[in-house]
């Protein structure tokens, strides 16, 4: 999956000012807890944030129901730029993978799956996640009738994987890179378009032989309705100037984390894109509302 971190803030149309901005520490609400991907990467910026804007940034983890708590939080709070949201597709910030040890290739995992219908076991975490609707639109998109299980913990994936009591797992790069490279876990394909430098002999999905198989797990700014455009525009360039950072730019591309600059409509525009190709993928599966 490839991991883009897009440069952007949600905005609706506002009318104050902002020559201000900001008159106190800003807050950047996460709808997960401290140490995954989203964490590192919000906390890498934060220090260049905190110089460009001139007030500390205070990253807050507020994970839980969905992402739900953390969503609310930001929507109810005062629209002056100084609670901002960690917006995601999914929960990671990151690339996701498939991984397995009894197989050489994709392939091959593929071919057992056919051959074997209902009888290969995909490991994922969290239900509804990024991870878990890539395994689902894995499963689709290679024709495969497999079961995806979810777990509680990457950690979990792994030791699921290691010990063989599920045949590949889907979860992120960056906190499996370790256990690929010493060998312990063996990377099948990347689920991006693009393969991942850090594996550079490691295939996408769609060279293994899975057609228009494209997940990026991506991550966004976004502020409460009516914040001042002006205030936008001010923290999405500071942003910009944070991710161009060489220490930054160093510490994403180990994470295998994309920046990548857009206005607030085109995110708008994306996001509407991303959330009906993942409500096809949900209503396949068959994942119920909660």
């Amino acid at each position: 999956m490839r991991n883009l971190l897009l440069l952007v803030l949600a905005v609706l149309p506002g009318t104050l000012f902002a020559q201000s901005y900001p008159t106190k520490p800003v807050h950047i609400v996460l709808p997960f807890g401290p140490g995954g991907i989203a964490d590192i990467t919000t906390r890498t910026i934060a220090p260049k944030l905190t110089a460009g804007l001139g007030q500390q940034i205070i990253v807050e983890n507020l994970p839980g129901a969905g992402g739900i708590r953390a969503a609310e939080t930001v929507a109810h709070a005062d629209p002056d730029g100084h609670t901002l949201l960690l917006l995601t597709n999914g929960n990671a910030v990151s690339q996701a993978l498939f991984m397995s040890l009894p197989y050489e290739t994709l392939h091959d995992l593929i071919a057992r799956a056919k051959a074997n219908p209902g009888k290969v076991n995909i490991a994922t975490i969290i239900p509804g996640g990024t991870q878990h609707l890539a395994g689902e639109l894995f499963r689709t998109s290679a024709g495969i009738d497999a079961v995806v299980v979810p777990h509680k913990t990457t950690g979990d994936v792994i030791v699921a994987v290691r010990q063989g009591s599920v045949d590949a797992g889907v979860d992120f790069i960056a906190p499996l890179l370790s256990a690929i490279k010493n060998g312990s876990l063996r990377a099948l394909a990347v689920t991006a378009g693009k393969r991942f430098p850090g594996l550079p002999d490691v295939p996408t999905a769609i060279e293994a032989g899975v057609p228009g198989y494209d997940v990026a797990s991506w991550n966004a700014l976004a502020a409460p309705a009516k914040t001042p455009r002006p205030v936008i525009e001010r923290v999405r360039a500071e942003l910009i100037k944070a991710l161009a950072d060489p220490d930054v730019q160093k510490r994403f591309a180990e994470l295998g984390v994309e920046p990548r600059a857009s206005t607030p409509e085109e995110l708008r525009t994306f996001f509407a894109s991303e959330a009906k190709r993942w409500t096809a993928v949900v209503e396949k599966a068959g994942i119920p509302k909660q």
